[in-house]
């Protein structure tokens, strides 16, 4: 309200609506109740109870699904909102596992487990991450809709369980790799959203390639290579099956099909910004 908005506006994005569908009670329990895309057999009889023209009704329930829609400003302030966040904790983690011995070698997360300190930063880096999912989880039914819905739901439930999971179980060191690793691309989509309704197209595409580089060397190269090789194969060798080891990673596996699900619409994305010439 008192930050995204006011740059919006002076970007020059206006809080200003589709065009609203003239009142209509007939036709407004149809869309309601019935249907929003009313097929032909249906349209005749609209037309016939109300003596308005076939092409009249078509545009009345193509104004009253677009009335429906956010307005340019509503999605930026979302992005707004979720880029603030996706930048501030990306840039603590890094900031916090730099000095980390795990970030670097990524066996440390495994050595005296479970008996390893659960440090101030540590426990603040979680928390937030556990909150701010936590809020996705209930919002994303308010929030604006969109296709990859039942998508994001799953990817949601099993962040939530990691995080959930492996804080119980202590295992805290590879889950903070795992959440930096995450929050290292999302930022930039977000910074192209915003370009987007602020019509910079240019930085747009430029952000917009950037997520999809940044996005499939850390989901595609890093996190099976780096992440899932130390869930897997380094817990094996030095601490070897613990009982919930099998949750545990296909948790993390279920994460890893998520990636490649969007690893391919990015490059589908990008595919057809190349021939279209902008995204």
């Amino acid at each position: 309200r008192f930050i995204a908005k006011p740059c919006a506006i002076n970007l020059g994005i206006q809080d200003s609506g589709p065009h609203r569908a003239q009142p209509n009670a007939i036709l407004e329990k149809v869309f309601t109740s019935i249907t929003k895309s009313p097929d032909g057999k249906r349209l005749d009889g609209l037309s016939k109870q109300l003596d308005w023209d076939v092409r009249k009704i078509q545009r009345w329930f193509r104004h009253r699904r677009n009335q429906d829609k956010p307005t340019t400003l509503t999605k930026f302030c979302e992005s707004m909102w979720r880029f603030t966040f996706y930048l501030s904790i990306f840039l603590y983690g890094i900031r916090f596992l730099w000095t980390a011995p795990w970030f670097w070698d990524t066996r440390q997360c495994w050595y005296n487990y479970p008996f390893q300190p659960l440090t101030s930063r540590l426990y603040y880096y979680y928390i937030l991450e556990l909150a701010f999912y936590w809020s996705l989880m209930f919002s994303q039914f308010t929030d604006i809709k969109r296709k990859d819905f039942l998508i994001m739901f799953v990817h949601h439930l099993a962040t939530i369980g990691l995080i959930t999971f492996s804080y119980m179980n202590n295992m805290v060191r590879v889950g903070t790799l795992v959440l930096c690793l995450h929050d290292a691309s999302d930022f930039l989509l977000e910074a192209a959203k915003l370009a987007n309704y602020a019509k910079y197209q240019r930085l747009c595409d430029a952000f917009f390639m950037l997520f999809g580089v940044v996005f499939i060397v850390t989901r595609l190269g890093i996190y099976p290579f780096w992440i899932l090789n130390t869930t897997l194969f380094e817990s094996w060798e030095l601490i070897g099956p613990y009982p919930s080891w099998w949750l545990f990673n296909g948790l993390l596996v279920t994460l890893q099909f998520l990636h490649i699900i969007w690893s391919y619409l990015i490059i589908r994305t990008a595919y057809k910004a190349l021939v279209r010439g902008k995204v």
